[in-house]
């Protein structure tokens, strides 16, 4: 058999896949946000356990791959988190944390938490501190009006409630 032939397969077998690029912010955290990624991790480590337990099934490898790929990546996340409570915040602006009520220009309400990159969830009112909504929100006080600069066009937003409740927690 020649060489060349062996080398390719060396490069069948070889992990070309890029790492997962961290985040350039620092990792501000919620309480609820450190134990979801807590959970995250566990649960990928036992799934990463459970594939390299099945190391004839090539498929099994790749996914493995993947899997240690992304552990990786959650891993950096925690190590550089900085946990951040709620309750230690100044309760009367908009700050890392906070559950703000609003009142926008078309007299809809909203209710928007401000968390970490890894907690967002838009769907749930779950913002990152560095989105655009977050960052016109951030040390605003309660009867402020912000203007939330939007792809869709800018709008107002009047602040009516600011809470810090740990109750809020990521789904």
């Amino acid at each position: 058999m020649s060489r060349a032939f062996m080398k390719e397969l060396d490069e069948e077998v070889g992990d070309d896949t890029p790492e997962k690029a961290q985040s350039r912010h620092p990792n501000l955290i919620t309480p609820a946000g450190l134990e979801k990624l807590k959970l995250r991790i566990a649960a990928l480590a036992a799934e990463r356990d459970e594939t390299a337990a099945k190391p004839e099934d090539p498929i099994n490898q790749t996914h493995l791959k993947s899997l240690e790929r992304d552990l990786r990546y959650l891993q950096g996340r925690l190590e550089r988190t900085q946990l951040v409570d709620p309750a230690e915040q100044p309760h009367d602006e908009v700050a890392f944390g906070a559950t703000v009520e609003v009142v926008d220009d078309n007299d809809h309400k909203h209710v928007f938490t401000i968390v970490g990159e890894d907690e967002a969830d838009a769907t749930t009112g779950l913002v990152s501190w560095v989105s655009p909504l977050a960052r016109a929100l951030l040390k605003a006080k309660l009867g402020d009006v912000v203007t939330w600069q939007r792809p869709a066009g800018d709008l107002g937003l009047e602040i009516t409630a600011i809470r810090y409740d740990s109750a809020r927690k990521a789904p």
